[in-house]
């Protein structure tokens, strides 16, 4: 079976406090080999570097979600670029814009988000981009940062408009898919996501939300991404094995920093 990566859970959330070695050994035994465990707030940075040490194959990101731009919206990105030296943090992020539930004024979302695209450009590390109703000003933001400079990263979680999916791929992103992609009313992500180039493509859980089906209706986990990645299979009309080798290897070439590990070390769950 070859290897699947979950690119995005969140395993420092209180859902899985007191069993995060079985939640590990059930993704393992899915085929899940791999994942990066994604930091919503720098107040929790230490945490999650910790969680991510713990594993082989487990990687974390640094930053601040648009959800807590109010509260510990980031200012300068060297506050950010300083977290990036630890060895086990690959990308920069979540960050982005969500004008759907507003839980922070949206002028600081965008600084915040301003200094996460900063600290990408300066890091040379992905951006991991959070957007909800927000297309337009994401994509514009994203643009204007690539004129300044290198830019690399994916639009976590896709599930809006074909036109935010292709203007991604036109800057050079990539597109994560989630749980979403299985949901019964999601015929028109599927849709979109049967004509997006194999080669830009990942999947991921967003644990402890979005259970795809058949799982709906529980707490999310990596083992499920498994499900996900059927589903993008069955739409692109690949094999399991060659859909989990090409997200697999996006996730690679995007994520330079993390590195392929040996396949006895994937299955060891041991604190070194």
């Amino acid at each position: 079976m070859a290897m699947l990566v979950d690119s995005h859970c969140h395993l420092d959330f209180p859902d899985f406090a007191g069993e995060r070695d079985e939640v590990v050994r059930r993704a393992r035994a899915a085929g899940v080999g791999a994942f990066v465990t994604i930091c919503t707030k720098l107040s929790h940075a230490a945490e999650i570097r910790e969680i991510a040490a713990s594993y082989d194959a487990m990687w974390c990101s640094v930053g601040v979600h648009p959800h807590n731009a109010d509260e510990e919206g980031v200012e300068d990105p060297a506050e950010i670029v300083a977290l990036t030296e630890f060895p086990k943090v690959v990308g920069i992020g979540e960050s982005g814009l969500d004008y759907f539930y507003d839980n922070s004024d949206r002028a600081a979302q965008r600084r915040s988000f301003q200094s996460h695209i900063e600290a990408a450009r300066d890091t040379g590390l992905p951006l991991i981009v959070h957007t909800r109703d927000a297309d337009e000003d994401t994509v514009a933001m994203l643009r204007d940062g690539m004129a300044d400079g290198r830019l690399k990263g994916l639009i976590h979680c896709f599930s809006t408009s074909r036109e935010l999916a292709e203007k991604s791929i036109e800057l050079g992103f990539y597109i994560s898919l989630s749980g979403i992609l299985t949901f019964k009313r999601a015929e028109e992500l599927r849709e979109i996501a049967r004509d997006l180039p194999l080669d830009r493509l990942l999947v991921e859980t967003d644990a402890p939300y979005l259970s795809p089906v058949p799982k709906r209706g529980k707490r999310n986990e990596p083992a499920f991404v498994a499900h996900t990645a059927a589903c993008l299979a069955e739409v692109k009309g690949l094999a399991p094995d060659e859909l989990a080798e090409a997200t697999t290897a996006n996730f690679f070439r995007l994520f330079e920093k993390a590195r392929p590990v040996p396949p006895a070390a994937q299955a060891s769950i041991i604190p070194a």
